[in-house]
C-alpha cells in the first residue's frame, strides 16, 4: 500500500516541526522506502502491541492502571500499587519533533502505544495542589449563566467523571453546569465520533461549496439537499450573492459543523475537550499553541491529526495566553505542559470502541423489533469513517470459551503502517483507510424530543435540542438523558417525546414480552473494564477457585492501547 507522505509531513509540521526536519523529509521523499507487504507489517506491529503486554517496551504486568491513581514517586507503598513515572517524567522532552528523544511528537510518531500508555496513566493521574489542581472557576462564584464552569465542581482526576467500569475512560460523573445537572458520558469511541462528525462537516461544507459556485454561474438561487453518509441535514438555499438561507436546515448549526461532545453539541475537537474539561473540572490551566493559534485565525493540524481552522470555525481558546500565564493565581505557571495535552489528546482519539455482549435469540429479535420501530431513523446502526486517523482498533464481543472475565474478549487490529528512512525506531503512519463502524446507534444531528428533555439554563431560557446520543455501551451506562434522571432503559425509552414520539407509542403497545425483547438487545450494547478483559494479546488464564483477577493482574491488555 502506498504512504501518503505529504499527510505524513502535515500531520507532524503542525505539531512542532522544524524547518530543517521539513525539509529533510522532503529531500528524502523520493527515497522513501515502505514496508509494502501487508503480512510483514502486521506481523511486525502485532509484535509491537504485544510487546507492551510481555513486558519487552513497557511492563504491564507491573505497571496496570487501575481506576485514579497516585504517583508512586509521591505516595511509595509496598504493593507499588500507583503511576510509576513521575509528573516530570510524563512531560518528558516536552513537544520537541520527530527526532527528539522522549518528547510527544517522537513518541507519537516513533512509539504510538507508548504514548497512548502516556495519555491513560495521564488520564487516571491523581492530581496536587503543588502541581496546580485547583482552585475551582473564581473559587465557584460569579455569575454561573454567563460561566457554567462556576458550577463544574472539582476533581482530582479526569477519571472521577470518567472511570466506570473500573479502570475505563466511562462515565459515573455528574455537574452542576445547568440547574438539574448535566451527567457525564462515557468516552469510549471518542476518536471514532470526532472523525466521523468532522468527515461529515466536510461532506455539508462542499456541497454548499459547490452550490454557492453553482449559483453565481447562473445567478440564480439554488436549493441543494444536505446528505452526507446516508444521514440528512435538510436544505438550504444559496442565493448568487453567496448568501445562504437555511429554510429547511435540520439538526446542525447554520456553519454546517457538526460538533459531537457535550449532549448539546458544543465542542468540535478532542483537544478543545481536554483542554476545556482540565481547566473546568479540575483547576488546570493549559497553554496550548494549537488551540491559540487556531482560536486566532490560523489553520493547524494536532499531532492526532485533527485539523482545526480558525478561518472557518471558532476554536476554543486555551485557558492560559503562554507558558508563564498564571490565571488562576495559584502560583503554578504552565500546569499542564503541550506535551501532556499531545498525549491525552492521541490517547483518546485511539479510545477503545465499546463491546457487544452475549447475543441470544431474545437479543436478536429484540434488535429487529427496534429496527421496525423505526428508531435506527435517529439510531442509525452502521456507518463508514473514509479515513481513520487511528493506529489500532480493538473489537470486543461475547465469548463464552475465551472471554475468561465478563464473558468478553477483544481482538487487536493494528491500522498503521512503518516509514522507513527516518532513523530508529521507524515512525508509524496510520493506515488512513476507510473503517465500517458497527453498532454506534446515532445520527450526528440534533433533535427536539419533546418537554421531558428539554433543560433549563441559568438564564432562564430552555435547551430544547440535544445531539443524538450513541447507543453504544448503553446496556453498561445507566441512569440515562442527559441530566441522569431515567434509571432504566424502558424509562428513557418511554421518556421520549418531539421528534420521536410516534417511535416511543409504537414501543409502549408492545407486549410486556417484545418490550423485554428490545430492552434485551439494548443491554447487549456493552462497556467493558479494559484490564479484565482477555484478549490476543494477553490471553490470560482460566480462574481457580479464590482467584481474584485484580490480585493477578494477568488479564490487561489495556496498555497496548
Amino acid at each position: 500500500m502506498d504512504v501518503d507522505q505529504s499527510h505524513f509531513l502535515k500531520r507532524n509540521e503542525a505539531g512542532g516541526f522544524t524547518e530543517k526536519v521539513s525539509n529533510l523529509l522532503q529531500e528524502r521523499r523520493s527515497s522513501m522506502i515502505f514496508k509494502r507487504s501487508k503480512n510483514i507489517f502486521v506481523m511486525s506491529s502485532v509484535f509491537l502491541m504485544g510487546s507492551l503486554i510481555s513486558g519487552n517496551l513497557i511492563p504491564s504486568t507491573s505497571d496496570n492502571v487501575w481506576a485514579q491513581e497516585t504517583d508512586i514517586t509521591q505516595t511509595p507503598n509496598i504493593e507499588q500499587a500507583g503511576i510509576k513515572k513521575s509528573l516530570a517524567d510524563q512531560i518528558g522532552a516536552g513537544r520537541g519533533d520527530l527526532f527528539t528523544p522522549g518528547s510527544s511528537l517522537y513518541l507519537i510518531a516513533r512509539d504510538p502505544f507508548r504514548s497512548i500508555r502516556r495519555g491513560r496513566n495521564l488520564f487516571q493521574r491523581k492530581w496536587t495542589l503543588a502541581q496546580g489542581f485547583g482552585p475551582r472557576t473564581e473559587d465557584g462564584s460569579g455569575d454561573i449563566a454567563a460561566e457554567g464552569s462556576f458550577g463544574a465542581g472539582l476533581t482530582d482526576s479526569c477519571a472521577g467523571c470518567h472511570g466506570r467500569p473500573r479502570g475505563s475512560a466511562g462515565f459515573g460523573g455528574d455537574v452542576f453546569t445547568r440547574p438539574d445537572s448535566r451527567d457525564a458520558p462515557h468516552l469510549f469511541g471518542l476518536g471514532i465520533i470526532e472523525m466521523l462528525a468532522d468527515e461529515i462537516t466536510q461532506d455539508l461544507r462542499q456541497i454548499r461549496g459547490l452550490a454557492t459556485a453553482k449559483a453565481q454561474v447562473t445567478q440564480r438561487a439554488v436549493v441543494v439537499s444536505l446528505k452526507s453518509k446516508g444521514i440528512s441535514y435538510g436544505k438550504i438555499r444559496v442565493n448568487p450573492d453567496g448568501s445562504v438561507d437555511p429554510f429547511q436546515l435540520e439538526g446542525v448549526d447554520e456553519d454546517l459543523r457538526v460538533r459531537p461532545f457535550f449532549h448539546h453539541g458544543g465542542t468540535i475537537s478532542i483537544r478543545e475537550f481536554v483542554v476545556g474539561a482540565l481547566n473546568a473540572e479540575m483547576g488546570l490551566e493549559a497553554f496550548d499553541p494549537d488551540l491559540a493559534r487556531a482560536s486566532d485565525g490560523e489553520r493547524i493540524v494536532t499531532p492526532a491529526g485533527m485539523v482545526l481552522d480558525g478561518t472557518t470555525d471558532k476554536i476554543e481558546a486555551p485557558p492560559a495566553v503562554s507558558e508563564s500565564d498564571d490565571p488562576d493565581l495559584d502560583g503554578v505557571a504552565n500546569e499542564i505542559p503541550v506535551s501532556l495535552v499531545d498525549h491525552m489528546e492521541f490517547y483518546l482519539l485511539n479510545y477503545f470502541k465499546p463491546g457487544t455482549g452475549r447475543e441470544t435469540h431474545n437479543t436478536k429479535q429484540g434488535k429487529k423489533i427496534f429496527e421496525d420501530l423505526r428508531c435506527i431513523g435517529c439510531h442509525i446502526p452502521t456507518l463508514v469513517i473514509d479515513r481513520d486517523r487511528r493506529v489500532a482498533d480493538v473489537e470486543t464481543v461475547y465469548d463464552s470459551r475465551r472471554g475468561i472475565f465478563n464473558r468478553l474478549f477483544a481482538t487487536a487490529t493494528p491500522l498503521m503502517q512503518e516509514v522507513l528512512g527516518f532513523g530508529n525506531p521507524p515512525p508509524k503512519q496510520p493506515q488512513g483507510q476507510s473503517f465500517v463502524v458497527n453498532n454506534i446507534y446515532a445520527d450526528f444531528k440534533r433533535h427536539d424530543l419533546g418537554p421531558n428533555f428539554w433543560e433549563r439554563n441559568f438564564d432562564g431560557t430552555l435547551t430544547k435540542k440535544f445531539m443524538t446520543e450513541p447507543l453504544w455501551g448503553v446496556g453498561s451506562s445507566a441512569p440515562y438523558g442527559h441530566d441522569g434522571r431515567s434509571i432504566d432503559l424502558w424509562s428513557v425509552i418511554m421518556w421520549h417525546g418531539g421528534e420521536a414520539q410516534k417511535a416511543r407509542d409504537q414501543f409502549a403497545k408492545l407486549s410486556d414480552k417484545k418490550q423485554a425483547k428490545v430492552i434485551d438487545f439494548l443491554q447487549s450494547l456493552v462497556l467493558f473494564p479494559p484490564d479484565d478483559t482477555a484478549s490476543n494479546l494477553n490471553p490470560g488464564k482460566p480462574p481457580s477457585p479464590g482467584f481474584s483477577p485484580v490480585r493477578s493482574r494477568q488479564y490487561c491488555f489495556a496498555d497496548a492501547l
